[in-house]
């Protein structure tokens, strides 16, 4: 039997591009962002995570350094209550 137990871990939110496509027919509640880029991002601590790919100002290559960032990421409801998530940029 294996026993599995979870402790906290704290990530520095840097990391490089792993893989990424750009998502031209986006799902229902994000046309309006289409296109947008999606990475594979490899955490500097070893882990991968998808992300969106933000603030991008030219060319995006495979191994590019990217930091983590905070930004809007859809509004719900007839109040417009907008949810904030995690999303990456390149490191200038």
């Amino acid at each position: 039997s294996v026993e599995m137990t979870q402790e906290p871990v704290n990530f520095s939110g840097t990391g490089e591009i792993y893989s990424y496509t750009v998502v031209q027919d986006a799902p229902e509640g994000y046309e309006g962002q289409a296109p947008y880029m999606l990475a594979l991002v490899r955490l500097d601590e070893g882990p991968m995570v998808t992300a969106q790919i933000t603030d991008v100002d030219g060319p995006v290559t495979i191994g590019d350094r990217v930091e983590m960032v905070t930004r809007k990421l859809t509004s719900e409801g007839k109040r417009g209550v907008i949810v904030y998530g995690y999303k990456f940029r390149k490191v200038v």
